[in-house]
This record gives C-alpha cells, sequence and structure tokens, in this order.
C-alpha cells in the first residue's frame, strides 16, 4: 500500500490494488468500479481489465478486508494483489488450460459417440451410446465448467449477476434435459453441445489470459537478464553472495567483468564499460566510472567495479518499466464505455428473451422440452464474449507491439486519443536532442590543458562537465592532480595545477549555443557543445507529416540555442516558455479544434504533459514528467513518437471492426435462436466462433509496428 493526496480536498488515503480473475468483460469494469466508489471511505477505484487488478484510493480506516468483501458482494473473488512487478501470475491461465484440456478429452470422446447416434443407430444401442455420453459429460462438466459454475454462484449468492450466470444456466438445463432423455429412452440428448460449448468458452478464456500474458511476454525476457544477485562487500574487506531480492541502499556489489548488475547504483570505485542497451536500447557500450549511475539489468564489459546500491528489487529502473507495463491496458476510454452500457444491459435482456422464447414456444404448443431447448440456445448465442473482447483484446496487442518497439503505454486510453491528435509540440533539450552535450572539438586544447579540464569536469554533474569528461576519458586523456577543487552553482569548477589557478567556468558574455571558458593561469580557451538531433529526428518529423499532423517545437531554452535546432528540422518554434506559457498554448490550440501530442522530458513540461490531449515522455525524462505522460519510449530514435500515432490509428479502426463483428453477430444470430432455428450445439459453436473471430482480427495489430 502506498499513501497518495486526493487533490479535491486533500485528504490522504491508502492505495490498495486487488486482483480480480472473475472479470470477464466492460460490465464488470463498470459494476466494480460504479460498486466500490459508492462505498463509505472509497475515494476513487479504477479497473485494470487487461491485468485483471483493481486500484482503490481510500481512507486509512477502511480495510483491505472490507474492500475484498465489498467486492464480493458485488460477485467477484478477489484477494490482495502481489506488488511484485518482477515475477508473473500464470495460476488462471494453468488453470484454464486444465479446464480446457479436460473439456476437449470429453468432447472428442463424446462426438465419437454421437456419431454413431446420427448415423442411425436406436432402440437399446442408443441408449447405450447416450448412457456412456452421460458417464464421460457428467465428471466433465463438473470439473470444467467450475470456472463459469463458481463465478455466477458468487455472483447469486449476493443477488446479483454476470455473463457467466446464463452460461452456467445454459450448460446446466442442456445436460439436465440430456439426462431426462437418457433415462426415459428418448431419441435426442445434449452432451456434445454441453461440453462443446464449455471448451470453446474455455478456449477463448485461456486464449485472453495467453494475450495478457503475451502483453508483458517483451518486459519479462527484459527482466530475465537481470543480474540474479550480487557479491557484497562486507565491512572486513571480505564478499558474500546476496540474491537480488534481498539487496537493499547502502550495500557496496563487487561487480566483475561480464556480470550483469542486480541492482541500481553509483560507482564508487573503479573506471568500466557498460552495455546499456537493455535500457536505452543502443548497442554501442557506454563508459563510466566513479560518480556515474548504472542500472540493473546492465552488463559490465570492462574492469571490475564497486557499485554502492541505490535502488534494489522493486524500486528499481527495471522494475518501473514493468509496473508501466503491467498498468497499461483497460481505461475508461469512449469505446469501453460503449461496451460498458452494453454489458450492463446484457443480463437483464438474454434473461427476458430467453424466458419469453420458453413462454412463447408454449403457447404455440410446442412441448416443454423443445420450449427448454430453444430457450438454452437463445441463453447461449447471447452471450457477449465477443463485445467485451473488441476493446481490451485490440489494446492488450496494440500495446505489446509497441513496447517492442521501444514504447510503453502507460493508459489505454491513450491509444484512442493518440489516434485523433493532428498536431505535435515538441521539447528541444531532451527530447529533439539526446540532452547529452557533447563538446565540438578539443583540437584547440594541448595535452596539459585536457587533463586539468579532466579533472575539473569529472568533479562536477552537471552536464556540460558530464559530456566533456566523457569526451576526454574516450580520448585516452588521464586527469591531472589538482588541489583545493570547489565549485560554486552557476558559476563553474576552481581549483589549483601546482602554482596556478585553474578553472572551468560559464562564460563571461552571452554567447550563442553552449560554451564553457577553461582557464590555465592568465589563458583563458573556449570549449563550445553541441547537443546534437536525435539521429531519426527528420525521418520522425516526415513520418508524423505523412499522417497528417503538424510539428512545431516549445521550449524553455534561450532563443540563439532553440533557433539552431529549429532551422536544422524546419519547424517553427517558441523559446523562454515557462510552464504556464506552455500550457496555455496548448489551451489555445485545443480552442481552435486541434487535438495536440506533447512530446517532453523536462520538469517544466510536467504542466503540458499533464494537459495535453494526449503525451509522450522519453526515458531519459524527470521522474515528474514520466508520471504525467500517457507513455515513455526508450533509447536514442525518435521514431517511437510516429510509430505509435500510426499503431493508434490502426487499433482505432480494429476496434471499430470489432464492434461491428460482436454486434453483427447478435442481430443476425440471436433472431434465428428464438425462431427454434439454431440448437444448444450450434449456439455453443457460433458464440465461441464470433469471439475468436473477434480475438483474431485483434492479433493483426501485433504485424503493426513493424
Amino acid at each position: 500500500m502506498n499513501q497518495s493526496t486526493i487533490p479535491s480536498d486533500g485528504t490522504v488515503c491508502v492505495d490498495s490494488r486487488f486482483t480480480v480473475p472473475s472479470m470477464r468483460c466492460a460490465g464488470c469494469i463498470g459494476k466494480i468500479e460504479r460498486g466500490l466508489v459508492s462505498v463509505p471511505g472509497v475515494a476513487a477505484a479504477r479497473v485494470n481489465f487487461s491485468a485483471k487488478r483493481v486500484a482503490v484510493s481510500h481512507a486509512p480506516e477502511l480495510s483491505e478486508d472490507a474492500i475484498i468483501e465489498e467486492l464480493r458482494g458485488l460477485g467477484f473473488e478477489a484477494t490482495r494483489a502481489v506488488e511484485n512487478p518482477l515475477g508473473r501470475d500464470d495460476a488462471e491461465a494453468k488453470r484454464l488450460l486444465r479446464a480446457l484440456a479436460v473439456a476437449g478429452f470429453g468432447m472428442m470422446n463424446i462426438m465419437l459417440l454421437s456419431v454413431s447416434v446420427w448415423s442411425g443407430a436406436d432402440g437399446e444401442t442408443r441408449a447405450i451410446f447416450h448412457w456412456l455420453s452421460a458417464l464421460i459429460a457428467v465428471p466433465v462438466i463438473a470439473y470444467s465448467g467450475r470456472p463459469f459454475f463458481a463465478s455466477a454462484a458468487m455472483a447469486l449468492r449476493y443477488r446479483r449477476t454476470n455473463m457467466d450466470v446464463p452460461i452456467s444456466i445454459g450448460v446446466i438445463l442442456a445436460t439436465a434435459l440430456s439426462l431426462w432423455e437418457t433415462a426415459t429412452g428418448g431419441e435426442h440428448a445434449y452432451f456434445d453441445g454441453a461440453v462443446m460449448l464449455l471448451f470453446f468458452l474455455l478456449a477463448g478464456r485461456a486464449l485472453d489470459a495467453t494475450m495478457r500474458g503475451r502483453a508483458r511476454s517483451g518486459i519479462a525476457a527484459l527482466l530475465g537478464r537481470m543480474g540474479r544477485g550480487a557479491q557484497v562487500v562486507q565491512d572486513d574487506g571480505s564478499t558474500r553472495y546476496v540474491e537480488a531480492e534481498r539487496l537493499a541502499p547502502g550495500m557496496v556489489m563487487l561487480v566483475a567483468a561480464g556480470e550483469a548488475l542486480a541492482a541500481d547504483g553509483e560507482i564508487v570505485e573503479g573506471r568500466t564499460t557498460i552495455d546499456a542497451s537493455m535500457l536505452t536500447g543502443e548497442s554501442a557500450p557506454q563508459s563510466a566510472c566513479s560518480g556515474d549511475t548504472i542500472h540493473a539489468g546492465m552488463i559490465n564489459l570492462g574492469n571490475p567495479v564497486r557499485v554502492r546500491v541505490t535502488a534494489a528489487a522493486a524500486d528499481t529502473a527495471l522494475a518501473d518499466i514493468a509496473r508501466l507495463m503491467d498498468e497499461a491496458g483497460q481505461s475508461r476510454s469512449r469505446y469501453v464505455r460503449i461496451a460498458d452500457r452494453a454489458s450492463r444491459l446484457y443480463a437483464p435482456a438474454v434473461h427476458s428473451l430467453a424466458f419469453l422464447s420458453f413462454c412463447g414456444w408454449m403457447i404455440a404448443g410446442a412441448g416443454l422440452h423443445q420450449s427448454l431447448l430453444i430457450a438454452v440456445a437463445v441463453l447461449i448465442i447471447t452471450c457477449p464474449c465477443a463485445l467485451g473482447l473488441a476493446v481490451p483484446a485490440a489494446q492488450v496487442v496494440a500495446a505489446s507491439a509497441l513496447m517492442k518497439r521501444g514504447l510503453l503505454i502507460k493508459d489505454g486510453s491513450a491509444l484512442e486519443r493518440l489516434a485523433e491528435v493532428d498536431e505535435a509540440l515538441l521539447d528541444k533539450t531532451g527530447t529533439l536532442t539526446l540532452g547529452a552535450p557533447r563538446p565540438v572539438s578539443l583540437d584547440a586544447l594541448g595535452p596539459e590543458e585536457r587533463s586539468i579540464a579532466l579533472a575539473l569536469a569529472q568533479e562536477s554533474r552537471h552536464p556540460l562537465s558530464r559530456g566533456l569528461a566523457e569526451a576526454l576519458r574516450n580520448a585516452g586523456t588521464q586527469p591531472a592532480r589538482l588541489n583545493a577543487i570547489s565549485e560554486t552553482a552557476g558559476l563553474g569548477m576552481c581549483a589549483h595545477y601546482g602554482e596556478a589557478e585553474v578553472a572551468l567556468l560559464r562564460p563571461e558574455a552571452e554567447v550563442s549555443g553552449l560554451a564553457v571558458d577553461l582557464l590555465v593561469g592568465e589563458s583563458r580557451k573556449r570549449i563550445t557543445f553541441d547537443d546534437p538531433v536525435r539521429a531519426d529526428a527528420q525521418e520522425t518529423l516526415a513520418s508524423l507529416r505523412d499522417m497528417g499532423v503538424g510539428a512545431a517545437i516549445a521550449s524553455g531554452d534561450r532563443p540563439a540555442s532553440v533557433a539552431v535546432v529549429a532551422r536544422e528540422l524546419g519547424l517553427f518554434a517558441t523559446a523562454g516558455m515557462r510552464p504556464a506559457d506552455k500550457l496555455a498554448l496548448l489551451e489555445r490550440r485545443k480552442a481552435v479544434g486541434h487535438n495536440v501530442l506533447m512530446v517532453g522530458d523536462g520538469l517544466n513540461d510536467g504542466p503540458a504533459l499533464a494537459g495535453a490531449h494526449v503525451s509522450i515522455a522519453p526515458g531519459t525524462a524527470a521522474d515528474v514528467s514520466q508520471q504525467a505522460a500517457d507513455a515513455v519510449f526508450v533509447g536514442e530514435r525518435l521514431m517511437p513518437v510516429a510509430v505509435a500515432v500510426r499503431v493508434a490509428r490502426r487499433t482505432m479502426a480494429v476496434v471499430r471492426q470489432n464492434f461491428a463483428l460482436a454486434i453483427g453477430y447478435n442481430v443476425l444470430a440471436l433472431p434465428l435462436a428464438i425462431l427454434g432455428y439454431v440448437t444448444p450445439l450450434v449456439a455453443a459453436v457460433a458464440m465461441s466462433l464470433s469471439s475468436l473471430i473477434v480475438v483474431g482480427n485483434s492479433l493483426r495489430l501485433a504485424r503493426s509496428a513493424r
């Protein structure tokens, strides 16, 4: 549990998360959220359908056990969510697969027996085959139907209903009718239809569970590269192995060459090269030395180093990425609300239609047996599984595809809003550029001056100092020995080199671009820097233009430095903007009918990221910016921004297709069932086929991010 503050009244609440595996459709989302918000002490409730979780902000005096009981009262069994982003819970998928295997075994054997009946077996032979089918079907239905029967029983116990209630009624009625027919020597039995219905329903749910697992498969593969533990240095200088889960801030890890880091930390001794491709996407090794921060999952390619742990286990940068993926998924988008309203009407409507069909056929003289069969067919064929899968299936596949291209979607509704953008505002430093200044040329510095510059620069955490130090180390420079090193914020570094005073200072006069002055005694030399534009920035902007999305720069940097990037990229730019200025610009564009995508990384971009129609932040952005953004991209490429817009538009097209398929199926199938043209067996096949078609249509999005 974490503490959070509700902005409206400042009340401190507790945030708790619960796993609710019995959520099946958009109607479940609305039922849970509406039901929990009405509970005294609950401030907010949000369902993550893809992860089958519910996040609840509630008063501290309202216990988690009480919330679990409220969820049970709504008809949903729930447990506390295990807050371990490094783990995966496949228990539900395994249960569904076992039930599916049993149903498949029973279905095949019963179908073999049914073939003999269909071929003309009658009398005692037909009765024997029916009894054999019953002996197989009853235990199979009892075992494989548990996911549906338990969910329905939970709902009915609290005088509620869900989509599993009519499914359970249909299966039980079909089985009971078949047993009656078998016991009375009747001609027809529907054991094959009941078992086949369960098989296809379980296949759909197992596929849904697999798809939700696929949404995290990429991140799980990355997490698999994280170090399992580390050799921790003891007070007496010895080392002992500590598992990753038991590492704690302050411990010092001895990281050998070729070893993957098991925690985030700061190098306290040694110099090496690091493979950071796991987090940045860049394969080129990076140099790292004392004072540099490195993260779990990075690989030490060079010399052994000692690293002081700053974050471990669930607090590492990789764990944060896992949480982003875990929280990505279903949200309260327009399409989800449509499915919610439709599913809310489902249970009363389908029960009424089944009852009216039964009464109508009884009045027409069809008899009890035939009327019940038609009512069962109506119950089965109108199951809204396809409608419930229309939105989450598309969102999960799209989010998984984007993750493989380096973009993590934090909110499923962001895909809907991304599809609507027609303008993009981009920050300069750290967004269009890498935010890592590099010296343009060091040729003007002699060997001694280079050593002095490195000795000064490596003692500062300023971006210009870090860029200079990295460039000098890569050139093979060794630092000079300095005395009395000091740093004055906003001015630079000062020290003594022998009898001479040396310094690395900001220029006294305004200069175009980035620069520092190196002072060695009476000598002053200027070192200019270039914050390079991302290599694919032009290609990304061209891709956005091809989709009808215009772009402009909105930056808080100085006009001179912004103008350089604007000319290079051919963009209109506004410089020197404060956070309120960027937010006001977004409001003006919104007022004239534009849906603006904001891309930024700095603290000053936080309000604009939160206020934009949709927003994206780079993985190097400040924590506040990443939290405010709807999506985060990693690596040095900007192209994930354009890919996200393209995939989002395709996703919304697929969602609309899914709705059309789900609604069209019911429009065609329901009248046929009411008129008596559909048996329970045909209804089971048709209903399951509609869900599989929706899922299959959504899976086409897996190729959309290529």
